[in-house]
């Protein structure tokens, strides 16, 4: 990396954890928003990127474990394999990004998740699964959101495609806020 993408890339690891310790939503995880764009670039940054924001997290908060090295390594390997997926891809969008986001948390979440807690806690596999229901639905709003906001930032093609989405993220603003409205 040069200083310019040195600078860059330490500028967004700060920013992802200050997001994150912000809390603007329940299970707030802007990580993906800066990952994603990252793995069209570079599939090593963007795993790097992963790997250190969740680890620096977790010694702020001083909240370090085992876990740790579980959700870093799983962020890694997600940061890999949408590299791969976006390789595949000739005119990003922002619909790539929210897929990718979508399926990313839910594997993440899985991963880090009931397999997880199963493996290292003991605990029943079918009661982790069904507790982590709500925790991953405030994730998957919170990860689309961040997406949205931080992805045209990072991403010329997505940034160029703005007028044409904007219209689309107000629209699935209004469906989240009638989605909280039910709970």
């Amino acid at each position: 990396m040069n200083v310019k993408e040195t600078k860059s890339f330490l500028t967004q690891v700060v920013l992802a954890n200050v997001l994150r310790l912000f809390r603007v939503f329940p299970n707030n995880d802007p990580v993906m928003g800066f990952m994603l764009p990252q793995t069209r670039k570079s599939a090593w940054k963007a795993a790097l990127f992963a790997f250190t924001t969740m680890v620096i997290f977790d010694i702020i908060t001083m909240k370090v474990g085992v876990w740790t090295l579980v959700t870093a390594l799983t962020y890694a390997a997600l940061a890999v394999g949408f590299s791969l997926f976006f390789k595949k891809i000739k005119t990003t969008k922002i619909t790539h990004y929210l897929s990718a986001s979508v399926i990313g948390i839910l594997l993440f979440d899985l991963i880090t998740g009931p397999i997880m807690s199963s493996v290292m806690f003991s605990q029943s596999l079918l009661i982790t699964t069904l507790g982590q229901i709500p925790f991953t639905f405030y994730h998957l709003i919170s990860g689309v959101t961040w997406v949205v906001i931080i992805a045209p930032v990072y991403d010329l093609d997505i940034r160029a495609q703005y007028s044409e989405y904007k219209n689309q993220v107000l629209t699935q603003i209004k469906h989240i806020s009638n989605l909280l409205r039910l709970f």
